[in-house]
């Protein structure tokens, strides 16, 4: 019988509390290692809810991990990420993997001087209906163009999300929420992107003009602020083969378990997963062009 991975928990917001925790708990090859989070109460309840231990200081909880999947403000999960890898802790991380370049650079080298595994987690990336999706469209190629939208009602009034309070995402805004879930289908399917253009539009909408390797052009319409009826998501790719149009999903806990399966793999093989640290990096990159508003990234 092949051992549990010790994976423990850094984090104890609404995310780390309805996906990483019940995910971790009750994937067959992790052992719940432990919860850390700024707010000790939070930690507390957490690890009693799963049976498992609550710590009050990241480094014995790093101590007592082979792993460890972050569920915190990006500029928080950075340093930490590089204290966990200096560890010897693979890394299952949130996205933006940072909201700097300087931030995300660091986190992704810590992890190759380390020689520890890393999975960004991009929900597209790993969840049931899409993640088969991404890779058929990625082999088959020949696109020309690619339409994407996000638009939520997060900060809409009347908003009763668990999210709406969230300090990080209310100063960046949905450029970098929901911005790299739609990167993170176009550059593997599309390629790379070359060029990129940002016009800001009400509240904290943003729209994207992106240039890609292949030679391919892209859109994506990203907000938070966006009035509840008119919420919607949606990725159509056309070219040779016509009009193809992403699959809806759900389970965000089955998408996150996909996830750890990703990382465990990953460190079993040493061969890299695509959404590596370095494919957050260059998240990360893209997203700060767009957020200036030049070009060429």
């Amino acid at each position: 019988m092949t051992k549990a991975t010790r994976i423990g928990l850094l984090g104890t917001g609404p995310w780390a509390a309805r996906t990483h925790a019940p995910a971790l708990a009750a994937h067959p090859e992790v052992e719940f290692s432990g919860v850390w989070g700024r707010r000790p109460d939070a930690a507390a309840g957490i690890a009693a809810e799963y049976g498992t231990r609550a710590y009050g200081d990241v480094d014995a909880l790093f101590a007592a991990s082979d792993a460890v999947a972050v569920a915190l403000p990006p500029d928080v999960q950075a340093p930490l990420a590089v204290r966990a890898a200096a560890a010897g802790c693979h890394l299952l991380l949130d996205k933006p993997v940072a909201t700097s370049v300087a931030g995300a650079r660091e986190v992704a080298l810590a992890a190759e001087k380390a020689q520890v595994a890393s999975v960004v987690f991009c929900t597209l990336r790993f969840a049931e209906e899409t993640a088969p999706w991404v890779e058929e469209q990625a082999e088959a190629g020949g696109w020309y163009l690619a339409r994407a939208h996000w638009l939520g009602a997060l900060f809409t009034p009347g908003s009763t999300s668990a999210y709406a309070a969230s300090p990080w995402r209310r100063e960046k805004g949905a450029l970098w929420d929901v911005g790299p879930h739609v990167l993170s289908v176009l550059l593997p399917v599309l390629g790379d992107v070359t060029e990129v253009v940002a016009a800001p539009g009400p509240d904290d909408t943003r729209q994207l003009a992106l240039r890609h390797a292949g030679g391919a052009a892209s859109s994506a319409l990203l907000s938070l602020s966006a009035p509840a009826a008119a919420s919607d998501v949606g990725l159509t790719l056309h070219g040779d083969r016509g009009v193809v149009s992403l699959p809806r999903w759900g389970d965000a806990v089955a998408s996150f378990a996909s996830a750890v399966t990703a990382l465990l793999t990953a460190a079993r093989t040493g061969t890299p997963h695509p959404c590596d640290a370095r494919f957050g990096l260059r998240l990360t990159e893209i997203l700060t062009q767009a957020e200036s508003g030049t070009t060429e990234p």
